[in-house]
């Protein structure tokens, strides 16, 4: 039975949506909701956690190592989720993302390696393998980062298999695609494009947006995790990805339409980035296998995401 779990970064956009995911599946265990409230999180996401009397929110940073150790005693179930995530930002700031991404995971492990913590789950990227023209990697794919952000993130998983070899510590990798839904800050593509339009911003645009991604919800990603919690293979790696896959422009030009934006008149393209990835490409056969499968589809969900924005719009105005 889990009595206890942890979960850090839990009032950013994943850890939010992970953290009411997990609660609806283990309501009786206490939970630890451990953040430090960057510019990406806001801890009103978890209002509706944070009545239950089981339910802890603890402002914290993963650096902290005192803090980080005292708050994962006794717990039975970790989910490291805080992290960097914006590439952008990686290019100005790499430092950063090293701190928080690669020493923070170190930080994260070694204080559950003291507190005994039973099971550990990383959440990692795909963006840590590389570009793909070829056929979806799987997860015994070597790492080949472009960039400071997937680095940092490769880093942090070559930690989480050095202790899970070097200390048996019980722990699973997770690395999924680009992930959507709401409570996103609004610097990814899919939630700065709305953002954008709803205020009358251009929408910048990299290259000629010719890029692919595959989107993933971040519904089904929870599920993914959830899986993998109740199946999962200690030391292992589970790809979460979705099959559909879209071009930059394309995806921006759906926001534009919903919002019955004028397409060319609100966008802006910009030199590209030093090395701007075509494509990321995984394979997730292996998670198939513990009865997981894609349920919710961009195009399908766009409509309540923009919705959600439109709503929430003033929490972003700062």
């Amino acid at each position: 039975m889990i009595k206890k779990i942890f979960i850090s970064g839990a009032a950013g956009f994943i850890g939010s949506h992970l953290s009411e995911k997990l609660f609806s599946h283990y309501n009786q265990s206490k939970f630890i909701l451990y953040d430090k409230i960057t510019y990406a999180a806001n801890k009103l996401y978890l209002k509706k956690l944070l009545k239950h009397n089981n339910v802890q929110f603890v402002k914290g940073d993963l650096l902290n190592f005192k803090i980080l150790e005292k708050n994962l005693k006794k717990v039975d179930l970790a989910i490291n989720v805080a992290a960097e995530s914006h590439v952008d930002n990686s290019f100005g700031n790499s430092l950063k993302f090293s701190e928080t991404n690669t020493l923070g995971t170190h930080f994260f492990l070694e204080a559950s390696r003291k507190q005994r913590v039973k099971k550990l789950i990383h959440v990692s990227t795909d963006e840590v393998y590389g570009e793909n023209l070829g056929k979806p990697f799987k997860e015994n794919q070597f790492l080949n980062p472009t960039n400071p952000y997937s680095a940092s993130k490769a880093g942090a998983d070559m930690m989480v298999n050095a202790y899970n070899k070097s200390y048996k510590l019980n722990i699973i990798i997770v690395r999924a695609n680009n992930i959507f839904g709401t409570r996103q800050f609004p610097e990814k593509l899919i939630s700065r494009s709305i953002f954008n339009f709803l205020n009358k911003k251009k929408m910048i645009i990299h290259g000629k947006g010719n890029n692919y991604r595959y989107y993933l919800s971040v519904h089904d990603f929870c599920e993914g995790v959830i899986k993998i919690i109740e199946k999962g293979k200690n030391g292992e790696i589970y790809n979460i990805a979705s099959e559909r896959k879209y071009k930059v422009i394309e995806v921006v030009k759906m926001i534009a339409n919903y919002l019955k934006i004028h397409f060319k008149k609100n966008i802006k393209f910009v030199a590209d980035r030093p090395f701007n990835d075509r494509i990321y490409k995984i394979n997730c056969n292996k998670l198939k296998k513990l009865n997981w499968s894609t349920t919710r589809h961009l195009k399908d969900d766009l409509p309540n995401i923009c919705d959600w924005y439109k709503r929430n719009n003033k929490i972003f105005l700062k």
